[in-house]
C-alpha cells in the first residue's frame, strides 16, 4: 500500500480558518493554531450571547409594558394577570409595541386587564 500524505488536505483545512478568520487582528487572522483558537472562543461568545439577547429583549419589553401601566395607574403584575385572565393572547413583544405605536389600544387592554382582575377579586 502506498505512503500517502495530507498535503492537500491540510492546505485545504488551513485556507479554510484563514477565510473563516478574515478581520481578526494581528496573528489571529494569520496563523492557522491562533485563527483557529480565536473561531472557537468567538462561537462560543456566539452562542453565549444569541441566549442573552432573549432575555435582554424580555427585560426591555418588561420595562416599557410596566411603564405604560405605571401611566395607567397599573402594575406589570396586576397588568399582566388581568389579560390572562380575559384571555388577551398577546406576547410582551406586541404589548410593549401596542403601547408605543397605538395608546388607545393600549388603554383598552388596561381596562379589560383591570376588569377581569377585579372580577376574580371579587369572586374570592
Amino acid at each position: 500500500m502506498p505512503r500517502t500524505r495530507k498535503g492537500a488536505a491540510r492546505n485545504r483545512a488551513r485556507k479554510r480558518i484563514l477565510r473563516e478568520a478574515r478581520g481578526y487582528y494581528g496573528t489571529k487572522s494569520r496563523h492557522k493554531q491562533q485563527a483557529k483558537n480565536a473561531l472557537t472562543r468567538a462561537g462560543v461568545f456566539a452562542r453565549r450571547d444569541r441566549r442573552a439577547r432573549k432575555r435582554d429583549f424580555r427585560r426591555l419589553w418588561i420595562t416599557r409594558i410596566s411603564a405604560a401601566c405605571k401611566m395607567r395607574g397599573l402594575r406589570y403584575s396586576q397588568f399582566i394577570n388581568g389579560a390572562q385572565l380575559a384571555g388577551i393572547l398577546l406576547n410582551r413583544k406586541m404589548l410593549s409595541q401596542i403601547a408605543i405605536e397605538d395608546p388607545k389600544a393600549f388603554d383598552q387592554i388596561c381596562e379589560l386587564a383591570k376588569a377581569s382582575s377585579t372580577a376574580t377579586l371579587a369572586k374570592a
